[in-house]
Formats: structure tokens, sequence, C-alpha cells
């Protein structure tokens, strides 16, 4: 009975591993196209788009600093993410250059539009009425709360924002303030009390993180240093759509060549480290659309790499097992000596791997950094699925009593 438990576990995870790749990777009814390509980010050199490198320059803002670098470049963030652009990145390059590349964008001019464009910051009462707009905020700062825990955003207001806003609070005492950016709500204190003066604080038990955001939002684009255009240039899809459907095609058919090898060379395991890989390809791609990865075409190749890795662990694994049965151990003791034997060899080549991505993420820019990440994300999770994963399979297997064959492992039978 246990051993049909273990068949029937082992039947189900095969069915479910099988029918979620192949679901992903059937055409989508709409697009033609895999269903996995909706839920991926296509950097610059698959979607095309605009390329802007600007630089920060001593003026009467200030001297460049790598904080004020940091500044502007979190201020260009929240301006693009807060028009709706999608799949932006922005990066600091060297001291004093920030790199913005906009996938997707039709012409340089409306790159440059949307970098440079303010969204509309609005207050507004209960009623909808604008009470401020962003010309009535000289600036947003934060603070720690000095009645409680957690941060405030404090305000200061200028020209004939303070006579307004003391005119709506007074009003609207126990009611809330609708700050909008564009159409987007950031945030909705409540009125304790009358505020004259000019000068307002908005409490909300914020983390630093949460309340310089909204202080970022509400400054509405002030920028820290004075930005000069050193590059624009629009970049063209280094492979169009029919391109990347034969990459995937090409893919696909080197895939099944290398899932066909190991099932004929290592037999029973080799059928199992495929479904590892299964398991392997699904959590990887869990992970990089959860971190929201923008995959470019190095960043493909981190990946494809990180496969590799994964079946060459399997295939250090497999031979030490063969190697164990050979010297007439069992099946259960050579499995357990043939991982144990590995286990160093597979540990050693994942971390210097794994080591090599972080320093390529931590010196690389652009592109690079999308290589190292997909490699070390493939690297860490082909740790578990070639080695923990496939080993609970195989064991799984054995268990069931259907595979007990010395030949199903790829060794000859020996003679008693």
């Amino acid at each position: 009975m246990k051993g049909g438990w273990n068949a029937l576990v082992l039947a189900l995870i095969v069915v479910l591993v099988g029918g979620t790749i192949g679901f992903y990777l059937s055409p989508a009814p709409d697009t033609g196209s895999a269903r996995i390509m909706k839920h991926m980010k296509l950097g610059l050199d698959l979607k095309g788009g605009a390329h802007i490198v600007l630089e920060g320059v001593d003026s009467e803002l200030g001297a460049v600093t790598p904080e004020k670098v940091q500044a502007a470049k979190a201020v260009i963030e929240n301006r693009i993410n807060a028009l709706g652009v999608s799949e932006p990145l922005v990066q600091v390059d060297g001291k004093n250059r920030i790199i913005v590349e906009i996938a997707g964008a039709a012409d340089i001019d409306e790159a440059r539009e949307t970098i440079g464009k303010t969204a509309a910051l609005r207050f507004l009462d209960p009623e909808g009425n604008e009470v401020l707009t962003g010309k009535d905020v000289e600036k947003a700062g934060v603070a720690q709360n000095p009645t409680g825990a957690g941060f405030i955003v404090t305000l200061k207001l200028k020209g004939e924002g303070p006579q307004k806003f003391y005119e709506a609070t007074s009003k609207w005492v126990g009611q809330p303030i609708y700050i909008m950016l564009d159409e987007d709500l950031i945030s909705w204190p409540v009125v304790n009390e009358p505020i004259p003066g000019g000068e307002a604080t908005i409490t909300g038990n914020f983390t630093v993180e949460e309340a310089s955001q909204l202080a970022t939002l509400i400054n509405g684009g002030a920028l820290p240093i004075k930005l000069v255009e050193v590059e624009a240039r629009m970049v063209s899809a280094t492979l169009g759509a029919d391109s990347i459907a034969k990459s995937l095609r090409a893919g696909a058919i080197g895939m099944i060549g290398v899932l066909l090898f190991m099932m004929l060379l290592y037999r029973i395991p080799g059928f199992l480290a495929d479904v590892a890989l299964g398991v392997y390809a699904i959590l990887n791609m869990i992970v990089l659309l959860a971190i929201g990865n923008v995959f470019t075409l190095p960043g493909i190749a981190g990946v494809l790499l990180g496969i590799g890795m994964a079946v060459d662990g399997n295939v250090i694994i497999f031979e030490r097992i063969k190697e164990e049965l050979r010297k007439g151990k069992g099946l259960r003791s050579g499995i357990d000596a043939g991982f144990h034997r590995a286990y160093v060899t597979v540990l050693d080549s994942q971390v210097t791997t794994a080591i090599a991505a972080a320093i390529l993420w931590y010196l690389g820019t652009g592109p690079v950094r999308g290589f190292a990440v997909t490699l070390f994300v493939g690297t860490v999770l082909s740790m578990f699925t070639a080695v923990t994963f496939s080993r609970w399979l195989i064991k799984l297997a054995v268990n069931t009593g259907w595979f007990n064959k010395r030949t199903l492992f790829g060794v000859k039978e020996v003679a008693e």
C-alpha cells in the first residue's frame, strides 16, 4: 500500500509539472505567443525603446554628491512610474550619471517628455474641490514623529497656499484632505485642527521609507541637482517577435534533446532529473517574475546557463551513483553514497558560480547585472532541485518497489 501511495505522489508530481510547463509554453489565443510571454517584462534589446543618459552638474542647486544623484534617480523613477510608463530602467552610472531606459517608447521626444513631465499634485477637500496644487507647496520633508513612533511628512506652503490651507482645514476638521498625484490617491490625512502659518505635518505611523516616498511624490519632481542630457537615442529591438519565437523554439528543441539524453543515459534517475529540471524552471520563473526582473538577451543567457548548471549537477551525482552500484552496493545504499560523495563537488561548483554572479552584479551595470541576477537565482535554485528535490524523487521512485532493477539506473545487473 505504501508503494502505491509513493507511486501516486510521483505520478501527481509528473502530471502537475508537465501540465504547468505545457500550459505556459502553449500559444495564447489572442497573441499566438507563449502564455509566459504575457508575464515577462522585456528589456530594451528585446522590445526596443529610448536610451537617455543624464549627467549631474554643479549649479545654483548645489554641488553634485552621490546622495543627491541617488535622490535624483528616485525622483525620475517616481515621475515615470507615476505616469504609468511600464518597465522603465533607471540606474546610476558612475559618480554623476543616470541612465534611463524606457522599453516600448515610440520616439525620443516622447521619452524626454515623460522624464521631464512633473505629475500634477492636488489637495482636494471631502467634496472634491481643489484646495491646493503643487504650485502652493514649497517643500515636503521627513521628520521623526515627535509624539510617537515612526516618521511624519512635513509640509511647507508658499504664496497663497497657507491662507487657502487654513480656510480648508478650518472648514473640514475631522474630515480627510485627499492628496492626489494625477489620478492616483497617494494619501488622505485627517484634519485634527485648523492649520495656520503654512506649515503642516502628515502623520500615519510611516516608516522612514514610506515617509520619504510620500515626500518625494509631493515634491512632485523637484530635482536636487541640475541634470544635463549627454546622450539620447532610440534603440531598436535586437530581436523582433519572429526572432524571439524562433529562439524559443530552438531553446525548446535543445531542452528536449537534453531531456532525452538524460533519460537514455541514466534511465529512471535521468527521467526524474528531467522532472526536477521542470520544477527548477517553474521556480526560477516564479522568483524572477516576483522580483520584477526585466528579461534581456544577457538575462536569458543567464537563465539558460542556470539550466545547464542544474543538469551538470545531476550528471555528477548520477555518475557517482553508478560507480557505487558497480562496486556492488545495494540500490538504496548506492544512491545515498552517490549523493553524499557528489555533494561537495556540486556545492563547490555552485558556490563559486554564485560568487562570480554576485561580483558581476556588484561591479556591472545594465545587462551585465541582468545576467548576474538570473545566473545567481538559477544557481541557488539548482542546489535545491538538483540535490535535495531530485534525491527525494529518486527515493520516492525506489520506495514504489517498481524501479528496483539496477539496469533501470544504467548499470548492468551483477551476477549473484
